[in-house]
C-alpha cells in the first residue's frame, strides 16, 4: 500500500515566591529592607534572619531574570522591525517535561507493526507550531541571520544531492542558534520511494543517516520522505537505520500564500508546518520573504514557534 500526503527545582521556586512577595510588601509599607521591621526582633548575632537574611539574594535572582527577560523582549521587537514582520514572534512556552505519545495519524497506516509514526500535528495543548525546512536547494546566509535575531527555532530535513556542494553552510546552520538547529533525513536523492524497492529504499534512507552523522557529527532520529510518499518499505527501512518518527505536515509555507491540509485552513496546537529552501527563481520571493509571511500568519493566529525535538 503506498500512503501519499503531499495534497526550579521546588526549592529555587519557593525561594523566588518569598522573595517576590518579601519585595511586595516592602514596596507597599515602604519600608527600608535593609532594616528590621518594627515589632520585629532582629537576629542574634551569629544567626540567620531566616527569610528576611535570604530574600535580598533572592529578590536579586529574581530581578535578574526579569531583567533578562526584558532585554529578550526588546530585542525581539527590533529584529522583527529589522526583518519588516507586522509584530514580534510570540515566546513559546516550557516545553513538556515528558514528551507526548506519536502515534500515526489514522488513515495514514500500514499493515506493518511496530514501525515508526507518521503524523502531521503533534498531540499538545499548548499553542505551538513546528516550522521544518526541507531539502537544502537554497543556501541563503540572511535566513541564518533572520532566524537568529528572531530566535525561531526549526528543523531542516537535507537531502545530500543538493546540500553536498555546501556541507559548511548547514553545519553553520546547526550552530548558529544557541539551542542549535537540527539536521535531519529526507533521503540522498530525493526520489519517489515507493517505485523502489526495499534495497533501494534503504540505501536512500539509511545512506543519508550515515551522510548526517559523518558531516553533522549525530545520527538523526527524524525522516520525512520525499513528496510525503511512502509505504511499508520506507518505514521498515527507516527503522533499520535508527529513525524514530515520521513527521510530516499540516500546512505549507510560501513567500506569497500558505497551504493548507485540514478542512478549515488554519493552524492548531502541534501543527507542523513545512516550506523548502528555495530563492527568487523558484518561487516568488526569497527565505527571509517566505519566513515573514509565515510568521505574520503564525504570530497573528496567536501561535508562537516552538522546537520540535522538544516535542518528539
Amino acid at each position: 500500500m503506498v500512503i501519499s500526503a503531499h495534497p526550579v527545582r521546588r526549592t529555587l521556586g519557593a525561594a523566588l515566591v518569598v522573595a517576590a512577595l518579601a519585595t511586595t510588601a516592602t514596596a507597599c509599607s515602604g519600608a527600608d529592607p535593609a532594616e528590621p521591621q518594627r515589632g520585629a526582633p532582629a537576629p542574634a548575632a551569629g544567626q540567620q534572619g531566616g527569610v528576611q537574611a535570604q530574600a535580598p539574594d533572592s529578590a536579586g535572582a529574581l530581578n535578574a531574570y526579569v531583567e533578562r527577560v526584558r532585554k529578550q523582549k526588546a530585542a525581539r521587537a527590533l529584529a522583527a522591525k529589522k526583518w519588516g514582520l507586522a509584530r514580534p514572534p510570540l515566546d513559546a512556552p516550557a516545553p513538556p517535561k515528558v514528551k507526548p505519545r506519536i502515534t500515526t495519524r489514522k488513515g495514514f497506516e500500514t499493515d506493518g507493526e511496530g514501525l515508526p509514526p507518521v503524523f502531521t500535528t503533534v498531540p499538545t495543548k499548548q499553542k505551538v507550531v513546528f516550522l521544518t525546512i526541507d531539502d537544502g536547494a537554497e543556501k541563503d546566509p540572511a535566513l541564518l541571520r533572520m532566524m537568529k535575531d528572531l530566535r525561531i527555532p526549526f528543523s531542516a530535513f537535507l537531502s545530500d544531492y543538493v546540500v553536498k556542494d555546501d556541507y559548511a553552510y548547514f553545519a553553520r546552520m546547526q550552530k548558529s542558534q544557541e539551542s542549535g538547529v537540527s539536521l535531519h533525513n529526507h533521503t540522498l536523492n530525493h526520489r519517489y520511494l515507493p517505485g523502489l524497492s526495499y534495497k533501494q529504499q534503504k540505501r536512500e534512507i539509511c545512506g543519508m543517516q550515515d551522510v548526517i552523522e559523518k558531516r553533522f557529527g549525530k545520527r538523526p532520529p527524524l525522516f520525512r520522505p520525499p513528496y510525503g510518499n511512502y509505504n511499508e518499505d520506507t518505514l521498515r527501512a527507516a527503522k533499520s537505520c535508527g529513525v524514530k518518527a515520521v513527521p510530516l505536515w499540516a500546512s505549507e509555507a510560501f513567500p506569497d500564500h500558505m497551504e493548507w491540509r485540514e478542512w478549515d485552513r488554519d493552524l492548531h496546537p502541534g501543527d507542523i508546518v513545512l516550506t523548502h529552501f528555495r530563492g527568487k527563481e523558484d518561487w516568488k520571493g526569497s527565505m527571509p520573504d517566505m519566513i515573514r509571511r509565515v510568521m505574520n500568519v503564525i504570530t497573528a493566529k496567536g501561535y508562537a514557534v516552538a522546537k520540535l525535538e522538544d516535542y518528539v
